[in-house]
């Protein structure tokens, strides 16, 4: 094979991911919008239903059964991506945001709707600048995103003891920050990552598509999270 022969080889590829690539970004946002919308539609719903409402408040054995069937469904898409075909992925990725609409519908009973919107868009504006920094920028985000991750962990570990042990509202709040600081830097971390995953795409295949699925799991969860720090923070609460 000559020299000549060999480039256009290279070109020809270089072509194909450009094309590629573009369309399963977009499917990234797309589906990680679709799944905000799913939550918010069935927050609002079970919100106004007096019945389901009454159960999730007054059975904590549903509320918890819901809970651990979110914690079953995120591992399930993560973990069995490559076994799972694209439509039973994107099948368990609706219902995860469904099942995940039913437990934030108790926030809309805490705090106030105009706080609510407000703080809605105030992440939506922090998740675009930071989505765009982790896209554009050339700096290797991945040593911060091993950190994010250890102090993600920690978090974790000082929210339960917090609810548990140490009941505190000013402990509360201060993790309420670090929560935000955590998802802020993740949500960035997470649009490299999916940008360096795609860019390399031959083709808008099955295969290709489930890394986007998986990719727009990761942000909605950043976007959801970051949403409730800040809701803590900034939510003011119904009288």
């Amino acid at each position: 094979m000559n020299e000549e022969r060999l480039y256009d080889l290279i070109r020809e590829k270089e072509n194909i991911a450009s094309v590629a690539f573009p369309s399963l970004m977009r499917k990234v946002y797309v589906w990680m919008t679709l799944a905000l919308v799913i939550t918010g539609f069935v927050a609002y719903g079970v919100a106004s239903s007096p019945g389901i409402i009454t159960a999730l408040v007054s059975n904590k054995l549903l509320f918890w059964g819901l809970f651990i069937a979110e914690l079953a469904l995120v591992w399930t898409v993560s973990a069995r991506i490559n076994r799972l075909s694209l439509t039973t992925a994107t099948l368990l990725f609706i219902l995860y945001s469904a099942l995940n609409g039913a437990t934030l519908s108790l926030i809309l009973l805490v705090y106030t709707m105009q706080s609510i919107a407000s703080v809605f868009f105030i992440t939506a504006g922090t998740f675009a600048v930071m989505a765009a920094i982790g896209y554009f920028t050339k700096a290797d985000l991945s040593s911060l995103g091993k950190i994010l991750m250890m102090a993600l962990i920690g978090l974790i570990i000082a929210t339960v003891v917090n609810a548990f042990l140490l009941k505190s509202g000013g402990f509360s709040l201060i993790l309420s920050y670090v929560g935000v600081l955590i998802f802020v830097g993740l949500t960035a971390y997470d649009t490299q990552k999916i940008k360096q995953m795609l860019i390399m795409a031959d083709d808008v295949n099955e295969e290709t598509q489930k890394i986007a699925l998986l990719g727009s799991l990761s942000l909605y969860l950043d976007f959801i999270n970051l949403f409730l720090y800040l809701l803590r923070i900034f939510g003011n609460s119904r009288e």
